[in-house]
Parts: C-alpha cells; sequence; structure tokens
C-alpha cells in the first residue's frame, strides 16, 4: 500500500489523492503554503493524515530559515502555523498537531536555530508514528466486536490513504481478515468527490479484501435486504458528549442502522476527542465549493445558475452510536463519562512514559 505522505530529504511527499485510483503521483512540498495548499485541495486528506502533514509544514518553514535569530524564526513558525490551520475548519487534529508543535519553541526559548529545527523535525516524527501506532492499537480492540462472518458498511475513507497507515474503520477491517474473519465490505461511493469510489475500494483491492461498491441511496436498501451485519466509519472530531463529525452522508447511515437495528461504529484515535467542545451544534462544518455538486468528473451536470448546499460533513449524535472505538479503549453509552474515563487514562499513560 502507497503511503499518503512520504518525508525525506527535507522534502515532504503528498501521494495526490485527487488522481487516485488511475494515478499514483506523489507531490513534492518544500514550503508550508505548498503543504496548505495540498490540504485545502484535498490533496492529503483524512483527519489523521492532515495534522501530520501540517506537523511537516511547520518542520519546512523551519528549514526555510537560513537566520541565526530565534525570534525571527519563531515568527515564521506563527505565520507557517496560522497558514495551516486556515486550510480546513472541521478536522480537529489539524489543530492538535498545529499545537504541539507550537509548544515546543514555546516551551524552549534558549535552545539555538538549529536545535530547534531538530527539535521540531523529530516531534513531526513522532506524530507521524504515533497514529501509526494508535491505528494498529484502534484495530485490535475493534475487531472484538466483528462477528466471524460479516458484512460491513463503510463511508468514505478511514484508511491508510487517510491516517499515518493501515487505518482506523479500515484498519478493523485489515485486522478481522488477519485474524481469519470472513470479512466482506460494502463502501458507499460517498459523492460528491467519490473517496469511497476512488480510494477505499482501492485500498481494499490492493489488499485483497473482498469490496462491493454501492451508491450513497442504495445503503438502505441493503439494510433492509438483511445484507449489512455493521457499519464503521471514522471521525474527524468528537465532541465531549459523542456527538461526531464526519464525512456528509455519516448521519444518514446512523438513522439507518439505528431502524435496522444493525450496530453502529465510529473509529478513531485518542486525538480525534475534542473535550473543549460540549456538543456536536459547537463543531464547525466546513462548506466547500459548489462545483464539486455541479459537476462530475469535470463535466457539468447541473444548470449553471443553480444554488448549491455542500457542507463537507455532517454530525452525528452520539444517541445514534453503538460504540465509540478508540486506540485507548471502547468508549460506550453515556459517553460523557467513558470519554472523559478514555481521556484520563491516556493522561495517565503520557505521564507514566
Amino acid at each position: 500500500m502507497l503511503k499518503a505522505l512520504l518525508y525525506e530529504n527535507g522534502r515532504l511527499l503528498i501521494l495526490d489523492q485527487t488522481l487516485l485510483p488511475f494515478e499514483k503521483r506523489y507531490v513534492a512540498c518544500t514550503t508550508p503554503e505548498e503543504v496548505a495548499e495540498a490540504i485545502k485541495t484535498m490533496k492529503v486528506r483524512g483527519a489523521p493524515a492532515i495534522g501530520i502533514a501540517a506537523a511537516y509544514g511547520i518542520v519546512l518553514a523551519a528549514r526555510l530559515y537560513k537566520g541565526k535569530e530565534r525570534a525571527a524564526l519563531d515568527e515564521k513558525l506563527v505565520k507557517a502555523s496560522e497558514t495551516l490551520a486556515a486550510t480546513r475548519p472541521t478536522a480537529v487534529n489539524l489543530f492538535a498537531a498545529i499545537r504541539r508543535m507550537a509548544a515546543l519553541w514555546g516551551k524552549n526559548p534558549g535552545l539555538t536555530v538549529e536545535g530547534l529545527k531538530q527539535l521540531l523535525e523529530q516531534e513531526a516524527l513522532n506524530i507521524e508514528r504515533e497514529d501509526l501506532e494508535r491505528n494498529k492499537r484502534l484495530a485490535m480492540l475493534g475487531n472484538e466486536l466483528v462477528g466471524r462472518r460479516a458484512n460491513v458498511l463503510t463511508h468514505c475513507n478511514a484508511g491508510a490513504l487517510a491516517t499515518a497507515g493501515y487505518g482506523t474503520a479500515l484498519g478493523i477491517i485489515r485486522a478481522a481478515r488477519e485474524s481469519g474473519k470472513e470479512v466482506r465490505v460494502f463502501a458507499c461511493e460517498t459523492r460528491p468527490l467519490l473517496q469511497g469510489a476512488r480510494l477505499t475500494t482501492w485500498e481494499l483491492l490492493e489488499d485483497n479484501i473482498p469490496v462491493t461498491l454501492i451508491t450513497d441511496s442504495m445503503a438502505g436498501h441493503l439494510m433492509q435486504q438483511g445484507k449489512i451485519d455493521l457499519v464503521v466509519v471514522g471521525a474527524d472530531r468528537i465532541a465531549a458528549n459523542g456527538d461526531t463529525a464526519n464525512k456528509i452522508g455519516t448521519y444518514s447511515l446512523a438513522v439507518l442502522a439505528r431502524h435496522h437495528r444493525i450496530p453502529f461504529y465510529v473509529a478513531a484515535p485518542y486525538t480525534t476527542f475534542d473535550l473543549t467542545i460540549k456538543s456536536g451544534a459547537e463543531i464547525p462544518i466546513e462548506e466547500r465549493s459548489h462545483h464539486e455538486v455541479k459537476s462530475f468528473g469535470g463535466v457539468p451536470v447541473a444548470p449553471a445558475g443553480v444554488n448549491v448546499c455542500n457542507p463537507a460533513f455532517d454530525v452525528t449524535p452520539s444517541s445514534l452510536i453503538t460504540a465509540i472505538i478508540s486506540d485507548c479503549g471502547i468508549a460506550r453509552p453515556p459517553y460523557v463519562g467513558s470519554i472523559q474515563e478514555i481521556c484520563r487514562n491516556e493522561m495517565s499513560r503520557r505521564e507514566k512514559i
């Protein structure tokens, strides 16, 4: 499986996901502005991957500075952070990664320019490594909720392409297959940018995992026919009460799953929890260009003058979620308590390291 991000020789190579599955091409970024543009245009997407890319964007900003004054470097890093933070508002991992990187120059004012550059680079590498480790722990826990034979419905792409590798929702599917379970996947196409059709199906076929592509409007029919055993999706931000923002169309699947008494699981690393937000009503929802809806593959499919609504995400109320699977444990209702416990356990674990 191709990695979404490769950092080498002072460059960040981003697998251009807008070209998949027909063309596999890496875009080389050497400035934070180039990384920001790649995030905006969804060459890199998926909450964890966006956060990792932003961390490396800050590293690139540091590498570009050739002076010796720490104050001047700090100034450039702050500017790069603001540029990266302005790309996409919903995924909390982006802001968490930027804050983590910013803490380094804030806590180390006496460090030399070269010393800070090395520290920033190591921290970005740590963020990437930790995400991969989190995905694998999450997948092991999630595997416990998958039957020996299961038809799994997923939405958008929450796989290796959206993370440092292995994936969250798709990571659970991979772990289930690796443990010998007979798992088949139904992947929603995920309009308007077709991340399910272009990315999820490609990932699964690359790993020889059986997958069937469906249009977004077919999910209810399949549930009605008894062809879906569970739904597993990723997340871009999870509020303190368990309300979850994920790719537009997720909420509809949760409603359908509840009606048909099918388990609906959210899979996301600890870094996706945002305890500063009490409920989903406070999660900012990104509104994207009308062109994404009015055209298909670059071909217009609607009248030029029609009004368009194009939110990139929706919020699924915690009342519709069976469980939230994280690398630090599985949260179940009531979510306010179980999420707080997971976060306390993670903080305790960090203090012991």
